[in-house]
């Protein structure tokens, strides 16, 4: 049997090779301006009122993933979190601590941060390009979570594909939501902001 690969076989490893740098390369780039521009507090954080307690999902400052004692966390999909997991562990060894901001919602918290960045960001069109509906919104059904500080986001941005987790909106890079596909298809395009993506959609 040839030691040596197939043509075909070579030239798939290189193009998924290049696809996973320039995926890599793209997030980078994309975490360095946005980070520029926005702090994840000032995006993530409004005021705590009744709707933002922690049994509506709200968590303090300095959570992690295994801190399962809040709703926010341990109402996330089963899947998602045990990958979040996973990589936040390997994450450790290099030195790197996974924070979550933001995981699982209740509908009422959903529907107060969509209501605090009309208000942010002056008109409802605007501020869906950073909230969703408590009927779209991935957190609601515990399917998405956003991960700070900044060595973490990018860290992720460059190993997240290998745990199934995927940057979905390029102004949101610390949004991250499991792709059981990444592992072995790379992550998927990611979208400009979420009124791009179809599932936000009416």
């Amino acid at each position: 049997m040839s030691r040596y690969p197939t043509p075909g076989a070579t030239n798939r490893s290189i193009v998924r090779t290049t696809t996973v740098g320039l995926v890599a390369f793209a997030a980078i780039v994309g975490v360095l301006l946005f980070q520029s521009v926005f702090s994840f507090g000032d995006v993530l954080r409004g005021d705590r009122g009744d709707a933002t307690a922690e049994g509506g999902g709200a968590l303090p400052e300095g959570v992690t993933v295994f801190d399962d004692r809040y709703p926010g966390i341990a109402n996330l999909d089963p899947s998602l979190r045990q990958a979040l997991s996973q990589a936040a562990t390997d994450a450790a060894a290099d030195g790197i601590v996974f924070n979550v901001n933001s995981g699982w919602r209740s509908r009422d918290y959903q529907d107060q941060l969509l209501q605090e960045a009309v208000s942010k960001y002056g008109s409802e069109s605007e501020a869906a390009r950073w909230v969703a509906t408590a009927d779209t919104s991935p957190h609601v059904s515990g399917n998405a979570i956003d991960i700070g500080p900044f060595d973490a986001t990018t860290w992720l941005s460059v190993r997240g594909y290998e745990y199934g987790l995927c940057p979905i909106y390029a102004n949101e890079p610390w949004h991250y939501e499991l792709r059981a596909e990444a592992p072995e298809q790379g992550c998927p395009l990611q979208y400009a902001d979420p009124t791009q993506d179809p599932r936000m959609q009416p």
